[in-house]
């Protein structure tokens, strides 16, 4: 398998490419800001062709080019119903102080979209994805399970956007966010899963599931499942 990436724009949101292998179809997941000419690059750099685009939640720093990347690839968009609204309108998620950061730019959503839900199963670019849904940075929020094959056997693998970190987790204090319930959504969807899952998050590096349950201060305490 192959996971790689940028980080995109003023807010360095990770855009990750996952596909099999060099030469053959992949999926985007978060096309943030300024991510179209990187995006270019990476894709001829691995000879890769894009099938489609995962979105972990609607905030404008993940999605604001995934009408650009759609067009361009004639390709769909994958998001919750929960956060469909900010794909044209990514003022209502965000705070007073934040929606000067739009400016005058117009958004739309792609020409085709396709709704997320909890436990569905994607049949993507050769992969399969697994989706969990997890409110509480965005009320649709999800994450997005796969399996890297290795030379030492199959790594399960966690997009987690903005809702797990290493060694923290997603804000909740923009429209749509409640701490409680990303809390609950880390405890029950995240932290069961095996130990060795690699959390890809939407800023910052990678980690693990084992390492964030024993040392991400804020999951102290949490109940697990």
């Amino acid at each position: 398998m192959l996971i790689t990436g940028f980080a995109a724009g003023m807010f360095q949101t990770n855009c990750y490419l996952v596909a099999p292998g060099d030469g053959g179809d992949c999926v985007i997941v978060d096309p943030g800001q300024d991510a179209m000419e990187p995006l270019r690059e990476v894709l001829a750099t691995h000879d890769l062709t894009p099938v489609a685009v995962l979105l972990t939640h609607g905030h404008l720093d993940h999605t604001w080019s995934v009408a650009p990347a759609c067009r361009e690839f004639a390709i769909p968009a994958y998001i919750h119903p929960e956060d469909r609204h900010m794909l044209a309108d990514p003022g209502r998620g965000m705070g007073p102080g934040m929606a000067q950061i739009i400016g005058d730019a117009e958004f739309v959503e792609p020409d085709e979209v396709i709704a997320l839900a909890q436990g569905d199963h994607l049949a993507l670019a050769g992969l399969e994805f697994d989706v969990l849904h997890t409110p509480g940075h965005t009320q649709g929020s999800v994450d997005f399970l796969t399996t890297a094959q290795t030379e030492q056997g199959p790594v399960p693998v966690a997009l987690t956007g903005d809702t797990l970190f290493a060694g923290s987790i997603g804000r909740s204090d923009l429209p749509g966010g409640n701490h409680q319930q990303l809390l609950d959504s880390i405890a029950a969807r995240l932290l069961p899963l095996d130990e060795r899952t690699v959390v890809l998050p939407g800023h910052g590096g990678q980690s693990t599931i084992g390492d964030e349950r024993a040392t991400n201060p804020f999951l102290a305490g949490l109940n697990v499942g």
